[in-house]
């Protein structure tokens, strides 16, 4: 049988693990932004960027 303390231990780590996971979540989404905006309209077209 586990104990109260264990049980509060897997509660909490499991918390944070979900908060990282949010924290990753909101990183990928900030990129994938970026990545939109600074290509702009030419995203289907990679030959009109001007380099």
């Amino acid at each position: 049988m586990t104990s109260p303390e264990e049980h509060e231990l897997h509660k909490r780590r499991k918390a944070r693990n979900y908060a990282l996971l949010a924290v990753l979540a909101g990183f990928v989404l900030l990129i994938f932004a970026v990545t939109i905006v600074k290509l702009g309209g030419h995203a289907g077209n990679p030959s009109a960027i001007a380099w």
